[in-house]
């Protein structure tokens, strides 16, 4: 029968949060920035942009200086403890120059003084020499001396030269066992972390944890499974690490039921937790383990943020990501560069360019990630010209752009409908910074000409790749082949998206939508035949809505809501104003074989308009109306919210699988170019 172990628990350095704010605000100044649609694309509103702003001046308190430091106050030949207690602050505090004349200034050193100073070295990044020779000088070395040395060879020259040291070793203990087979495992090398995990004379709980971590990390989840069902111990890292391992391989079932057995779970447990269920769809459960986490008591840390904003951003739920904005703010966090990154993510994500700019603005550091996200954040919301301003400050900034970086800028050019300056980006990602090629931005330059009409020269970008398309790109031709209805490339496309994955239902939808509107009936009942016979799941598509905190989703033709009856009063309404503005339903956009009228009535009740009439009834009229939208919003309904815009006078936001829409006065961001 195996056993769970309790660990130690551990001090937090987090600030424990008791609750939830139950309302946040942020409003950014004007002159700071305008509102997004109004913000001109000439330039960009002044910015901020040192990668390190001045920060406020250190409290004495927290001053090396304002250390009761023992080697004035006391005699520090006398008092080895407390010189030992110093140099352990210093280190900590990543000063190693006053951890060192600590330790020159002592006259009588123990091996845990040795340790300590050469620990330090170990952990500062070129110190090799330094520590190598402190290593040498120790009178009477230990197996903890040793340990120390062999993780400086690791992660100074890597797994061969530490393989040689330990070799060399004449004091081994589990902790210099476990740190080799870590090593292999981080390095992705399993055989022989294997192979040294059979010799290791006395294995204890890191070492089964070491290796159900490194098969989990490889992808090798059998292999994983079994080291875990031998261990004798399941600690926390064992079973958090196999946790992760079943939620990566989509076996949520699994890893609930792991959850449940774990009698001990620590912070990284939790983030696991959310992680796993945010990474596979179900953002509302990971939003609820991590209220069940605070409740608990248990203090978030960055990485714990990351995933609960990523969820918010996947749930659209912009109150819930304001309120966790409002938690970090009264934390260390706050000036944490990575969490800081996130919420710019969730805001842009969620429609409010506005506050992810202000986030962005008042961040005292800001890393290549942090750019990157704001960028794309433009780039999503149709302001192509900032987003290459921002990634021009960037470069003057001496920020070097990564893969992600040239996503955003690409996606920018997409969206702005600026080709030629998306084909120069494309060029000179390789030729001015060497930055590879990825499939990400084939797709996006595909995606760039062919929204523009240039089918044939999309065609042959994608016959030149370095490597095999990825099913993306197909997608992607097929979308705009759709557009432009050009049935010979749409062919090519969906043969090629097919051959990559014969079960994919994009491809027959697609084929069935170009099929549609040349009224090529047959031909469509054709392509839901073939579904049907492969038993291929179309994904549904449907629209949502955030309203007090609450996600109202919508389908189209929707019976199940319990505001329903307002809703349809609502958008028949809102039809008769539209035709007296001009609007006429484009009916090529309905797929069914249908009549006129119905075809009307089918297209009045798309997902989206359903989610809008449901905001014009709920919002107040000073607030956005904020729908996103799993799919590519229609012609006609993008058609029909520009009308809904001027004639209610409401400012309304859309985003779907490809961008942001901002629609006022009759009005979209994009110029009718998506």
């Amino acid at each position: 029968m195996h056993l769970f172990v309790r660990s130690r628990r551990r001090k937090s350095h987090c600030l424990t949060v008791s609750c939830f704010c139950k309302s946040h605000s942020h409003s950014a100044s004007p002159h700071l920035f305008p509102a997004p649609t109004q913000i001109p694309d000439a330039h960009l509103p002044h910015l901020p942009v040192s990668n390190s702003l001045p920060r406020e001046a250190p409290s004495s308190s927290s001053t090396s200086s304002s250390f009761p430091s023992c080697h004035r106050q006391c005699d520090p030949h006398d008092d080895i403890v407390a010189s030992n207690r110093e140099i352990a602050h210093y280190i900590r505090d990543g000063d190693i120059g006053s951890a060192r004349r600590v330790f020159d200034g002592m006259r009588h050193r123990t091996t845990v003084t040795w340790n300590s100073i050469l620990a330090g070295y170990a952990k500062s990044p070129g110190k090799f020499r330094e520590a190598r020779k402190l290593f040498d000088e120790i009178p009477e070395p230990d197996s903890v001396s040793y340990n120390i040395m062999l993780s400086c060879y690791l992660h100074s020259f890597g797994i061969n030269m530490a393989r040689a040291f330990f070799r060399k070793m004449p004091l081994k203990d589990s902790a210099t066992w476990n740190t080799l087979i870590s090593g292999y495992a981080q390095r992705g090398d399993m055989v022989q972390a294997r192979d040294l995990f059979v010799e290791m004379p006395k294995k204890n709980e890191v070492s089964w944890s070491a290796m159900v971590s490194g098969y989990v990390e490889c992808g090798d989840l059998d292999s994983a499974q079994k080291f875990f069902e031998a261990a004798p111990v399941k600690s926390v890292v064992a079973c958090t690490a196999m946790f992760s391992g079943y939620m990566k391989s989509g076996k949520v079932e699994e890893a609930e039921k792991l959850f449940r057995q774990m009698p001990e779970k620590n912070l990284v447990t939790w983030n696991a937790v959310i992680a796993g269920y945010v990474g596979n769809g179900r953002s509302e459960d990971g939003m609820k383990v991590f209220r069940e986490m605070i409740y608990r008591g248990m203090s978030p840390n960055s990485s714990t943020l990351s995933s609960v904003l990523l969820g918010c951003s996947n749930l659209s739920a912009l109150q819930l990501g304001r309120q966790i904005h409002q938690l970090i703010s009264k934390t260390p966090l706050s000036r944490d560069t990575t969490a800081g990154t996130s919420l710019i993510s969730m805001y842009s994500k969620c429609g409010d360019l506005r506050d992810a700019w202000k986030v962005f603005l008042e961040m005292n550091q800001r890393d290549v990630v942090t750019w990157s996200a704001m960028i794309s954040g433009f780039a999503q919301h149709g302001l192509g010209n900032l987003a290459l301003d921002l990634f021009d400050e960037m470069v003057k900034d001496g920020m070097r752009p990564s893969s992600i970086t040239f996503v955003g800028v690409l996606m920018a050019c997409n969206h702005a409908g600026l080709v030629e300056q998306g084909m120069e980006y494309f060029n000179l990602m390789v030729r001015d910074y060497g930055v590879e090629m990825r499939p990400d931005h084939y797709t996006c330059m595909v995606d760039l000409l062919g929204r523009s009409g240039k089918l044939e020269d999309a065609v042959d970008l994608i016959k030149k790749m370095p490597f095999k398309p990825h099913p993306a790109i197909f997608g992607t031709l097929l979308g705009a082949c759709r557009v432009h209805k050009n049935f010979e490339i749409a062919e090519f496309a969906a043969k090629g998206l097919l051959d990559i994955n014969p079960r994919s239902a994009t491809a027959y939808i697609q084929l069935a939508n170009i099929y549609a509107s040349m009224n090529r009936w047959d031909q469509v009942a054709g392509v839901w035949r073939s579904l049907r016979e492969r038993k291929i799941v179309k994904t549904p598509g449907y629209s949502w809505i955030e309203y007090k905190s609450r996600v109202h989703k919508f389908r189209s033709g929707d019976r199940v809501h319990s505001e329903l009856s307002s809703i349809h009063s609502k958008l028949d309404e809102l039809e008769k104003k539209m035709r007296l503005a001009g609007y006429v339903p484009d009916l090529d956009c309905s797929l069914h074989d249908v009549g006129e009228e119905q075809k009307e009535q089918l297209l009045l009740w798309h997902s989206e308009k359903l989610a809008i009439a449901f905001g014009l009834i709920k919002l107040p009229r000073e607030v956005p109306i904020r729908v996103f939208k799993n799919l590519r919003v229609c012609k006609d309904c993008h058609t029909a919210t520009k009308y809904i815009s001027a004639v209610e006078g409401r400012e309304i936001i859309v985003r779907d699988t490809v961008r942001f829409h901002h629609f006022k006065d009759g009005v979209c961001s994009c110029g009718d170019y998506w």
